[in-house]
């Protein structure tokens, strides 16, 4: 009998599920397909797609200077709200008060510090290509004397230094009629919208600081307008997991955020003290380099170190050298104990997926993609790793990775997951009848509900 009942369960198989996923896959495939095509086909969908990110841009900037500011502003709130509470009996008046002046205080704060930064970056550079120019001609005279005495000792080479001189000649002549003479029009455009754009990016940024503004005054309206949203359009529990995974991305954003700002800065002002006491030429402004490029992870200190050390070498070939030095020296101070001290675990992500990150988001994005493409990725893997782990529960299997490297299959009967058989491992009959390590604990699982 009961042979009889196993066969016509296997027989009844509902295949309905199955074709369900089956449907919704192809229809997610067909419509990723028709989405790319769309982008990459049709350049008028491209068009209007790049014309409303051009609009949205002050917006844009708004809310990113918004939310970089709303840590400073809640820190003064809290420091100050007390005191205006104290002194004033209407506590909404008091708020509203406390709100202005952190607003005030926290936008000031961030106008010091690009401030600084400018006063500190613009007269070094001033000084560096002044320098360069005042020493320039004397290495070229350096050079030409000593290519004169060198030359005119030896015949052979000064005729072939000469032919060389010649062809050399004739090839920047052809250069400036052929190429660069016709494309001076091209030229002059290219920099009259160059400049054009600095201009409107400038006043995006005006208009983003305004809008800011308006964003810190009445952020929480905005975050109950939002959450308000999420309830009235999706059932529940979607709703509760889209403002979980808000919570969380904030987290990851916010903490990645203020650590490597907080790194950057350390390792700034440790590239400006160890400089200072090598003596090395331009240290405020290579510092400022180093700091200001260290936000990129990974790659940052050595994109930053490349001009820095042209720069230095410049000057003196042989502070190039230990400049380079210095900056590995540094990187692996801020790659193994700095940077894992201040930022910790806030992204979650292996040293693979952070280079993994970057790589993408600098690809997709520029420099901006390398230095959002982390967090950015860390919340999409703390998003599929919940979900992995929810249907893992439904099925009643374990959520460690650990715990899957020596599986072979799941023995689907007994709903157990079965180790691949080593030498020293489980015996045969363990293999064979499902009694593997985890095989073993889901089938105490299984008892304990039971009971």
């Amino acid at each position: 009998m009961d042979g009889q009942k196993n066969t016509r369960e296997k027989t009844n198989w509902n295949i309905r599920p199955y074709l369900a996923i089956g449907l919704t896959a192809f229809l997610v495939i067909i419509g990723s397909l028709s989405f790319f095509f769309l982008i990459d086909r049709y350049h008028g969908f491209t068009a209007i797609v790049g014309k409303m990110i051009g609009i949205l841009q002050p917006i844009t900037i708004g809310l990113v200077i918004a939310y970089l500011m709303t840590p400073v502003v809640n820190f003064e709130e809290r420091h100050l709200l007390p005191l205006a509470q104290q002194k004033m009996k209407d506590p909404e008046k008091a708020k509203k008060l406390v709100r202005v002046v952190s607003v005030l205080g926290a936008l000031i704060f961030f106008v010091l510090i690009i401030a600084v930064l400018l006063l500190m970056v613009i007269p070094e550079l001033y000084k560096s290509i002044n320098g360069m120019i005042g020493t320039l001609p004397k290495q070229v005279n350096d050079f030409m004397d000593w290519l004169n005495e060198y030359v005119s000792s030896d015949s052979e080479i000064s005729s072939y230094l000469e032919v060389g001189l010649t062809k050399a000649t004739e090839f920047f002549e052809n250069w400036a009629k052929t190429d660069f003479l016709p494309q001076t029009k091209n030229i002059m455009v290219g920099v009259t919208a160059g400049v054009i754009s600095v201009v409107k990016l400038l006043f995006n940024v005006l208009i983003g600081i305004i809008i800011s503004i308006y964003v810190l005054m009445s952020k929480e309206v905005f975050i109950g307008q939002s959450k308000k949203m999420m309830y009235a359009l999706l059932p529940g529990k979607s709703a509760n997991a889209v403002i979980h995974t808000v919570h969380k991305s904030n987290e990851i954003f916010g903490g990645f955020i203020s650590g490597k700002l907080l790194d950057s800065l350390i390792i700034g002002i440790l590239c400006f003290i160890c400089l200072s006491l090598m003596k090395m030429p331009y240290t405020v402004l290579v510092s400022v380099i180093v700091g200001v490029t260290n936000v990129i992870p990974f790659f940052g200190p050595y994109l930053g170190a490349v001009p820095s050390a042209i720069l230095i070498m410049l000057a003196n070939p042989i502070q190039g050298v230990y400049f380079i030095i210095f900056i590995i020296i540094l990187q692996q101070f801020d790659g193994n104990i700095l940077g894992p001290t201040i930022l910790g675990e806030s992204t979650g992500l292996s040293s693979f997926w952070v280079v993994f990150a970057i790589l993408v988001g600098g690809g997709i994005f520029g420099i901006l993609g390398m230095i959002i493409g982390v967090p950015t990725f860390a919340v999409i893997f703390y998003v599929i790793r919940r979900m992995v782990n929810h249907i893992l529960k439904k099925k009643q299997l374990p959520l460690g990775s650990d715990n899957y490297i020596k599986v072979e299959k799941l023995d689907v009967e007994k709903h157990v997951l079965v180790d691949y058989q080593e030498d020293g491992g489980k015996k045969p009959e363990d293999k064979k009848s499902g009694r593997g390590i985890m095989g073993r604990k889901l089938n105490l699982q299984k008892k304990q509900k039971k009971k």
